[in-house]
């Protein structure tokens, strides 16, 4: 069985080296890069079960290269910062990253939380099921009661994106710049959240899977099978 293979993107050559050491100990193949663009090559070219990304990458940002992974992988991804500000933290999962950890941490933590997203990741020939609503991520399908429902492309992404973040929440301007990533108004995310309740809800006016967090946004609850 081959390990689980690691990239760790970052600009210190000696934290690559010690968080390698550490990861190798339980088992995982590990890749160190030192820069943003380099990482998101590998990515394209490589097969990779999580990437630590530094946040603090010369060049290309480790944000910019969540942001540019995220437009062709779903592999779960865990910032690492010097800056532990809340807004930097709301920034990077609103890019699609799955965790943060605020620099000086411990490596016993980074592999903590690459093990915790290793085992909440789900390998794309599953399906995660919620209930009566299973969700196909890779297939882009969704089922309700066994009956597949028809959604436009941004209604899945949507979807999927947020039930790969079980109870986190994101505001509309996070979503929208997640989904959409360009300019225009958060509104449509509101938009999109109605009609998505409409396809998989039982009572769309007291919704079970996409909840409203008054004055913050949304989130998905349940947890896959």
């Amino acid at each position: 069985m081959q390990p689980q293979h690691i990239l760790v993107a970052d600009d210190e050559p000696e934290l690559i080296e010690i968080l390698t050491d550490y990861l190798e100990a339980e088992g995982y193949a590990v890749t160190g890069v030192e820069t943003g663009e380099e990482a998101v090559a590998r990515v394209r070219d490589g097969a990779f079960d999580c990437v630590v990304l530094d946040v603090m990458l010369p060049g290309m940002s480790g944000f910019e290269a969540c942001r540019a992974i995220r437009a062709f992988s779903d592999v779960p991804i865990l910032f690492l910062s010097a800056r532990g500000e809340d807004a930097d933290k709301i920034r990077g999962l609103g890019l699609g990253g799955d965790d943060y950890v605020a620099k000086p941490f411990s490596p016993p933590e980074v592999v903590a939380r690459v093990k915790a997203l290793l085992r909440r990741y789900r390998p794309s020939a599953e399906q995660w099921r919620f209930g009566p609503l299973t969700i196909d991520p890779k297939g882009y399908r969704v089922w309700r009661d066994g009956r597949e429902v028809a959604m436009t492309a941004k209604e899945l992404e949507l979807l999927i994106f947020l039930a790969r973040h079980p109870g986190q929440v994101f505001s509309r301007e996070q979503l929208y710049d997640r989904v959409w990533g360009d300019f225009g108004d958060p509104r449509t995310v509101t938009v999109h959240i109605n009609r998505i309740r409409e396809k998989i809800e039982a009572d769309p006016s007291r919704p079970q899977f996409i909840q409203t967090v008054r004055g913050l946004g949304y989130r998905f609850t349940g947890v896959p099978r």
